[in-house]
């Protein structure tokens, strides 16, 4: 069992930046991928970014060139820089971590609100 708790979020004037955390509580090193999910009021969870073992990265064409996620095996974490934020950005940011014969695990959230 692995639990994942996210950090970073807040309020913010569009233009600005946010750099998100996900800890997990055990190794990150043996993980498939880690990604970066949001969910706005009314919406539906969707894709934002994702990190592979090999450090091979994807992102959703609505943040490519402004978010880039990243990775410390280290300290067990994994962050989503966000930078030139836009009010469309404003949801709740989950991430979730894949490890090889195990269910996906998904963080509680952190809340990221972008003002016009």
């Amino acid at each position: 069992q692995v639990q994942l708790v996210e950090s970073g979020g807040g309020l913010v004037q569009a233009g600005e930046s946010l750099r998100l955390s996900c800890v997990a509580s055990s190794s990150i090193s043996t993980m498939l991928q880690m990604g970066w999910f949001r969910q706005a009021p009314g919406g539906q969870r969707e894709f934002v970014a994702a990190i592979r073992r090999s450090d091979s990265t994807t992102y959703d064409n609505s943040v490519k060139g402004r978010f880039t996620i990243s990775r410390d095996v280290a300290k067990n974490t994994a962050y989503l820089q966000m930078n030139d934020l836009k009010p469309e950005d404003t949801a709740v940011y989950y991430c979730n971590l894949d490890r090889l014969g195990e269910r996906t695990y998904w963080g509680q959230g952190t809340q990221v609100t972008v003002s016009s």
